[in-house]
């Protein structure tokens, strides 16, 4: 078995797989549920209801707000309690709506059967109607990008799709949710990936997963092969070398095609893969066959001191305290709480921040794990140019930053930074490296995208 990796950088911090083997549990329904309305790259989502009104499950409660944007629906049945601001996982606060829950009703119009179904039962489904689908559905990448999916499947004339890559990398420490989606719903995966190819008009797919995941690709690798033999799909698992941050769109469509997407704005359909996360596989799924919207998700909560870390599928709305409260409560003494992994994950500065769609998962780090080491000068070792993935140099993208010379870092690449932290882990001088260059980064777009408005 060839173990293939992309070709620069990288790093392996420690795993703390910690409810790798641990099984998916429905979370409690919340008493009330937070609805951002920018779950979502791209223009947040407009409420289509008003205080007062009742829901179901499954309800539109916010309407795609642009083209690059998705609707929202309740996860819940109950009655709108007020369209308000509420904070977020930016520690902003943004526009919500907040629902009281009253049972649990759903649209009539959602299959929610066991059954699984085939796309060869369904010869209606063509590439048109599964991309809309997946587009009223409000599906995005559910990997964390949050990109509405149905503009990936139909990329601009310049670009033409080869492949699909599936996204089962997880290589973010901590995080299990997507393990876990794998070995309790490989089948529904693997239908999903065949409507993401017939969306996208291509019959080769892959599917990435790192070799700290053996169960995963011996059960995928059976299935494919089963599912897939005499048709004119060509799927492939690859199993892939355990090295951070290789979920990355970028790194895995190296790893996996061994192609080289390049510098901003170009995307991986440029070299014509389409690279989707296996929850939005499983997503796509249940849009497409169960006519089901994308109003709930699996979630891993952890951390080292958390009594009862868990995997859970929940309801998006429902306050992560919810869910922590479910694994024992906050453990004692100072806390971090991230939403997402260590490495990727967002510091909230509250517990009533809700899961959204891109919310895999909720990680408590101790004081002690989190506490950061006094900054010393840049000793020149360039490890941080040794770990970068998109070979870049983080030790002066990030002085550029700090010295506010955004030209330079403009010329330097900075908008190819992928703000994995690789850079900032592996620093002997503790220099705060990711800061700098996140707040860069951000400066830069925002200068390129003032001067394109101007022309």
């Amino acid at each position: 078995m060839k173990i293939k990796t992309f070709s620069m950088g990288g790093i392996h911090p420690a795993e703390n797989k910690l409810t790798h083997e641990v099984p998916t549990i429905v979370a409690e329904l919340p008493k009330q549920a937070i609805f951002p309305l920018g779950q979502h790259i791209g223009a947040p989502a407009k409420p289509v209801v008003q205080k007062g009104d009742k829901v179901k499950v499954g309800t539109m409660i916010a309407e795609a707000g642009g083209f690059v944007s998705a609707p929202i629906f309740s996860s819940v049945s109950g009655t709108v309690f007020k369209i308000d601001t509420a904070i977020d996982a930016t520690g902003y606060r943004k526009p919500v709506i907040i629902i009281n829950v009253e049972g649990d009703e759903w649209e009539e119009s959602i299959d929610r059967s066991n059954k699984l179904e085939e796309v060869a039962a369904h010869p209606e489904l063509t590439p048109e109607l599964i991309v809309e689908r997946i587009k009223n559905a409000g599906v995005v990448g559910m990997g964390g990008a949050c990109f509405p999916t149905f503009i990936k499947l139909t990329p601009p004339p310049t670009a033409k799709a080869e492949c699909v890559i599936i996204n089962a990398v997880e290589c973010e420490p901590y995080i299990t949710a997507d393990y876990r989606l794998m070995m309790e719903h490989a089948d529904e995966i693997l239908v999903g990936l065949e409507l993401l190819m017939m969306g996208a008009k291509v019959t080769k797919g892959y599917i990435g997963i790192e070799t700290n995941k053996p169960a995963a690709i011996e059960l995928l690798s059976e299935k494919c092969a089963k599912k897939f033999n005499g048709t004119k799909y060509l799927v492939e698992v690859v199993p892939l070398k355990q090295r951070y941050p290789q979920g990355g769109e970028k790194q895995l469509v190296d790893a996996v095609i061994q192609r080289q997407v390049p510098a901003p704005p170009a995307i991986p359909v440029n070299v014509g893969a389409i690279v989707q996360n296996v929850g939005t596989a499983f997503a796509v799924y249940e849009a497409v066959m169960k006519n089901k919207p994308l109003f709930e998700r699996y979630t891993t909560v952890t951390g080292k001191k958390l009594a009862n870390p868990g995997n859970f599928q929940v309801r998006m709305g429902t306050p992560m305290i919810n869910l922590i409260d479910a694994c024992g409560g906050m453990p004692e003494g100072d806390n971090k709480l991230l939403a997402g992994g260590p490495m990727m994950g967002k510091a909230l500065t509250s517990v009533e921040v809700p899961i959204c769609k891109g919310t895999n998962s909720v990680t408590i780090i101790s004081d002690e794990e989190a506490r950061r080491k006094e900054p010393q000068p840049c000793i020149r070792c360039a490890k941080c140019v040794g770990v970068c993935p998109m070979g870049l140099e983080p030790y002066l993208l990030a002085k550029l930053s700090e010295v506010k010379n955004w030209e330079r870092a403009e010329s330097e690449d900075i908008t190819s930074c992928i703000e994995c932290g690789s850079c900032h882990y592996t620093c002997p001088a503790h220099r705060p490296l990711l800061d700098n260059i996140r707040l860069g980064k951000a400066t830069v777009m925002g200068i390129i995208r003032s001067r394109a408005a101007k022309k």
